[in-house]
């Protein structure tokens, strides 16, 4: 039995290169938990977001369906993205649907242009396949190498800005203000007797969070952040934030589902039917193009955060099996389609396991089967709210801000994209709109500076793509 097993954990050691990388089947496993519970609330968020057109419209029993639906095809979208960045990538990469392009496709795409989820499917499968082919020509590549360093040493801090602030917000720590656009939870609401302190307790299960994974972290305690997010989860049970009632496990409902409204209900026909047809492909183009640009360059910025933080840069400052991972993400993007969930992405949580040490695919091959369990074990999932993962988000941001120390702030025709790459991204909530402000403000800074040799073709050409994306295409 031990030689089995130790013949087992060569075999995956060999494979993913996990002693090559300098890393351990523990800290690798560890990681992998780290990063499927962090990202755990996708499973739940996705299927709410998709299904929400049809609540607002009155469909409760179709919103019903898709959101049964969404929730196996966003564990199943989310095991094949990871797989594959184990298997063929190799890398410690998590995909899932990403938050905001599901956005797009629910409030934009279907309540506000009028498409059905089934033809909102058909958009986001032709914006992969897309994706399959720029990937497979080298273009993605070609267009991450076109990004001038000022940008890309940005990207790391501008994604710990943009995660910490989506810790903050999925704590309850800041919160909406009328006035002033963000403020901080009131922490004195427990005076008022009529006012529902659950908000305000979620707020202080996060802080309890960060502490306690700042304080382990400084220790160099092993699994940190996973520590804190278990002490977080049971801290708040008398707190009457982590909720344990819910554990019906109706699992044949949510595949009946699956199998009627999500699983290949791809509808090319209806989407073409009907009304003017060169107005309807231009529209579609429209929207494939969108899907893109902002996939794209989410992808893009997480890729090459992440992959800095984790050491995955060669000599040449590019990203260890850049095209192989790159083309995960292109093929998981139409699978997803496939199986009746928005954009699947590289996402940005990726991070948390790699701040717990994970550096091979081992890390996303944990992960992935963890996605592919979670469709049985769902309840207990739920169970970890989102005071409890927040902090790992807000933790996170910190060991990424640090990076700012190789932004060089001493030309300011440098610095000034490096900031709006930075800022853009946590305060529009898009990594892409940081990327893209970044190019655009280079090419700006460069050519009014007459340092035109400084500035690439093709990042002038995306520059321009970008500028025509903000004036002519509406994201909502």
């Amino acid at each position: 039995m031990n030689k089995e097993s130790e013949s087992k954990t060569t075999f995956l050691d060999n494979y993913f290169g996990i002693t090559e990388n300098k890393s351990t089947m523990r800290t690798e496993i560890l990681a992998g938990l780290t990063t499927f519970i962090t990202i755990a609330y996708i499973l739940i968020l996705n299927p709410q977001i998709l299904a929400d057109p049809y609540m607002i419209m009155g469909d409760a029993v179709m919103a019903g369906k898709i959101a049964n639906g969404v929730f196996i095809g966003t564990c199943i979208g989310a095991f094949i993205g990871t797989i594959l960045c184990a298997i063929y990538a190799k890398v410690p990469f998590a995909q899932a649907p990403g938050m905001g392009l599901n956005a797009f496709f629910a409030y934009t795409v279907v309540l506000g242009m009028g498409y059905t989820y089934g033809q909102a499917l058909v958009i986001v499968f032709l914006s992969g396949v897309f994706f399959i082919v720029i990937t497979a020509v080298g273009l993605r590549e070609a267009i991450i190498r076109s990004i001038p360093d000022a940008v890309k040493t940005a990207i790391t801090p501008g994604i710990g800005l943009f995660i910490t602030i989506i810790g903050l917000k999925n704590s309850g720590l800041v919160v909406g203000n009328s006035a002033t656009l963000v403020s901080m939870v009131d922490f004195a609401q427990w005076r008022n007797p009529d006012v529902d302190l659950t908000p305000m307790m979620g707020a202080l299960v996060a802080l309890i969070g960060l502490i306690i994974m700042g304080v382990l972290h400084a220790k160099k305690v092993k699994g940190s952040i996973l520590i804190g997010i278990v002490a977080s989860t049971i801290i708040g049970i008398p707190l009457g934030v982590t909720h344990l009632s819910n554990f019906s496990l109706d699992i044949g409902t949510k595949f009946s589902d699956f199998a009627e409204v999500s699983f290949m209900k791809m509808d090319f026909s209806g989407l073409f039917q009907g009304g003017n047809v060169m107005n309807t492909i231009f529209t579609v183009t429209m929207l494939v193009i969108s899907f893109s640009l902002v996939n794209m360059f989410d992808s893009i910025g997480t890729l090459l955060g992440a992959a800095k933080q984790s050491g995955m840069i060669d000599e040449n400052g590019e990203v260890i099996r850049m095209k192989q991972a790159l083309m995960s993400d292109a093929i998981s993007t139409a699978t997803g389609a496939m199986v009746g969930t928005s954009t699947v992405t590289t996402v940005v949580e990726s991070s948390a396991g790699i701040a717990e040490g994970g550096r091979t695919g081992m890390t996303s091959f944990v992960t992935a089967l963890l996605f592919l369990g979670a469709i049985i074990f769902a309840p207990i999932v739920g169970i970890v709210p989102g005071a409890a993962t927040a902090p790992a988000l807000i933790f996170v941001g910190i060991l990424m801000l640090s990076n700012v120390k190789d932004v060089d702030f001493s030309d300011m025709t440098n610095a000034l994209p490096a900031f709006c790459t930075i800022v853009f991204m946590p305060f529009t909530y898009s990594i892409a709109n940081g990327v893209a402000l970044g190019l655009i403000t280079f090419c700006l800074m460069k050519i009014c500076s007459k340092k035109f040799e400084e500035v690439k073709v093709l990042t002038l050409v995306i520059s321009i793509v970008f500028v025509i994306r903000y004036i002519f295409m509406t994201l909502g």
